[in-house]
C-alpha cells in the first residue's frame, strides 16, 4: 500500500494533468452515461491508495454533488418534453429531462471527480515548476499559483481579523444577525490587507529578479520516472483503443 501511495504522489505533475485530461474526455467518448459515474468510484478508489479519500470525500459531498442534485433537480423539471411521469400543478417532470439529467450530470460528475483528485495529489508549485519546463511564462504560472493561494490566504486574514475583533470585546458568534453585523466591518480591513499583500508580493518578486532577462535557475527539481513514461503509455493506447472502437460502431 505504501508503495502505491507514494507511485501516485510521486508521479510527474503533467503525468498527473495528462491522467486528468484523458478522464475528461473519456465520458465523451463512451456512450451512456454509467462508464461516466463509475469514474467517481475509480477516482475515489485512486485518493484511497494515495492516501486522500477523507479530503476527496469531502470535496464531493461538499462541493461537487449540491451542485450536480441541483442541476439534475432543474433539468428533470424544465427540460422540454412529452413524456410526463409526474406533474404537481405547473410543475412536472418529464422522461426526456430525466435521460437528460443523467447524461448531463454524469460528465459533471466525472470532470468534478477528475479535477478534485488532481489537486488533491498534485502540489500547485510542482505543477507551476513542470509547466515553467515545459516552456510556459513564469508569468503565467505566477498567475495560477496565486489564484489558487489567493482563497486560502485571505480565509487566514478573515480569521486574524475576527480573533482581534473578538479580542476587544466585539461579538461574533451567535446568531446570523450578530455574524453578519461583526462580518461586514472586517471586510474593509481585509480588502485593505490584501492590497497591502499584493505590494509586498510585487516588492518580493522585483527583489529576486523576477522580470529580468536572463536565463533563471531553480532550487526546485522535478525528475519524469519510469513509472511516469508506464502510465502515459497505458493511458495512450487505451485511449487510442477507445476511440478506434467507438467510431467502428
Amino acid at each position: 500500500m505504501e508503495k502505491l501511495r507514494s507511485f501516485i504522489l510521486n508521479l510527474y505533475p503533467t503525468t498527473k494533468l495528462f491522467c486528468t485530461l484523458f478522464v475528461c474526455i473519456i465520458p465523451f467518448l463512451l456512450p451512456g452515461y454509467l462508464y461516466s459515474y463509475l469514474i467517481l468510484l475509480v477516482c475515489l478508489f485512486i485518493a484511497m491508495l494515495a492516501g486522500k479519500a477523507k479530503f476527496f470525500a469531502n470535496f464531493v459531498f461538499k462541493g461537487l454533488f449540491p451542485i450536480v442534485i441541483m442541476i439534475f433537480l432543474l433539468q428533470s423539471f424544465f427540460y422540454p418534453g412529452d413524456t410526463i411521469l409526474w406533474s404537481w400543478g405547473t410543475f412536472s417532470i418529464k422522461q426526456e429531462g430525466i435521460d437528460f439529467s443523467l447524461q448531463l450530470t454524469s460528465k459533471i460528475v466525472a470532470i468534478g471527480s477528475a479535477l478534485i483528485l488532481f489537486f488533491q495529489i498534485t502540489k500547485i508549485n510542482d505543477l507551476a515548476r513542470s509547466l515553467e519546463i515545459l516552456g510556459v511564462s513564469p508569468k503565467a504560472t505566477f498567475v495560477l499559483v496565486s489564484s489558487f493561494n489567493i482563497i486560502p490566504e485571505m480565509r487566514q486574514d478573515m480569521i486574524r481579523i475576527m480573533d482581534a475583533q473578538r479580542s476587544r470585546g466585539v461579538e461574533t458568534e451567535g446568531k446570523l444577525r450578530v455574524r453578519m453585523k461583526a462580518f461586514i466591518p472586517a471586510l474593509t480591513p481585509l480588502i485593505l490587507s490584501s492590497f497591502s499583500s499584493t505590494v509586498e508580493k510585487a516588492i518580493t518578486l522585483e527583489s529576486r529578479a523576477f522580470t529580468a532577462q536572463t536565463k533563471k535557475t531553480n532550487l526546485q527539481q522535478l525528475e519524469k520516472t519510469k513509472g511516469d513514461k508506464l502510465v502515459r503509455t497505458i493511458l495512450l493506447i487505451l485511449l487510442v483503443f477507445i476511440i478506434i472502437w467507438r467510431f467502428s460502431l
